[in-house]
């Protein structure tokens, strides 16, 4: 009878496994068929590296909306499917799903980027029927994880934003957003952009497990820094805060945050709707298996009894206790260090207006 092999931490990948997402009729599992001569797992055993992939996105639009009450805007452009940042708790991993692929490892190696985002939106942007709100990114997958630095369509967005006078609210943990202070700067003055970064954890070793290919947090409170210092409106997201593991440091965080100049902070309790929570089931097992059941206890007591609740109102700092606790402590700790209000993309709507399109004629429609 063939044995199941377990899955086991891939160095430098978040996800501990690569479970068929949810609309998939079959999964595949690895199993000893009784040929090898030595331990399940040892070095011979173990897979090469995964690899991370592009394809080509082809939609026809880049602006997604929503009706959520419980989010500061209500239209977003991601410019990436997929996130090579590998953090084990994105709640963004279910959307492989759609693709029929795993929001485990396929959702941190099978990568999708819009290649005409930029003309996309200038297309968007120019329909007479379009009224301006602020447009959100970061909200998803992260615009500035690491093939932006190779395919930059992030800076081309923001070039046409700024072209339009379009207010944009960035959300994001790479230190490469850095690269933009040039547009940024300039948008600032106009005030047309806040950026917010998120920090999870000041503990470098835990990060590297938790997020295994996003910035350091040292260099995430630089990149604080470097923005705050060019004239752009930066926050803090304490990110998600994961109870029993690091939750004591939001206190720390926030004042490291407010040392590199961040202006405004909020946080969101773990979220792990559908595949995210048996994928950080799994991380916990196999990186905190002394604190796992703790975890879950005290976020499944401040989810109702589950592992997530989704409804409007709680699912971004859950309820009951230890979430009014948490609620407190964050308060007392902005008011303390000075902190203005949440990340609420206050910006300026009244700026916008189509430019002169491409071929020298006026911007009529």
């Amino acid at each position: 009878m063939s044995d199941a092999l377990p899955d086991f931490p891939r160095k430098g990948r978040g996800a501990v496994s690569n479970r068929a997402g949810r609309f998939e009729r079959f999964d595949a599992d690895a199993v000893d068929d009784g040929w090898r001569t030595h331990a399940p797992y040892d070095d011979q055993d173990a897979p090469p590296p995964l690899r991370t992939t592009l394809t080509r996105d082809m939609s026809k639009t880049i602006i997604a909306r929503n009706e959520s009450p419980d989010v500061p805007f209500d239209r977003s452009i991601n410019p990436y499917r997929g996130c090579e940042h590998g953090c084990v708790y994105c709640f963004a991993r279910p959307t492989h799903a759609w693709l029929g692929l795993s929001p485990g490892l396929d959702f941190e190696t099978k990568l999708f980027f819009k290649p005409d985002a930029a003309q996309l939106l200038e297309r968007e942007l120019r329909r007479p029927k379009y009224e301006c709100r602020v447009l959100a990114m970061g909200t998803n997958t992260d615009p500035y994880q690491p093939v932006e630095r190779r395919l930059g369509i992030t800076r081309d967005i923001l070039r046409v934003l700024s072209d339009f006078n379009h207010p944009v609210g960035i959300v994001t943990k790479s230190a490469l957003v850095a690269r933009d202070i040039d547009i940024l700067s300039d948008m600032a003055a106009r005030g047309l952009v806040q950026v917010c970064v998120s920090v999870t954890t000041l503990d470098a070793k835990l990060a590297m497990t938790l997020e295994p290919r996003a910035p350091t947090p040292t260099r995430r409170l630089a990149t604080i820094r470097a923005l705050a210092d060019a004239g752009i409106p930066t926050g803090v997201m304490a990110a998600p805060v994961i109870p029993a593991l690091t939750d004591s440091e939001i206190e720390s965080i926030l004042a490291a945050a407010r040392e590199s100049g961040a202006r405004t902070a909020s946080y969101v309790l773990l979220r792990l709707p559908l595949e995210v929570s048996p994928l950080f089931r799994e991380w916990l097992h196999a990186h905190a298996p002394d604190r796992a059941g703790r975890v879950m206890a005290i976020l499944r007591e401040a989810r109702g009894g589950k592992d997530y609740d989704s409804a409007f109102g709680t699912r971004m700092k859950g309820a009951g206790p230890h979430a009014e606790m948490l609620r407190q402590r964050f308060e007392a700790a902005t008011r303390r260090l000075g902190f203005d209000a949440g990340c609420s993309f206050r910006l300026d709507v009244g700026r916008f207006r189509p430019p002169l399109s491409r071929d020298g004629q006026l911007a009529l429609f």
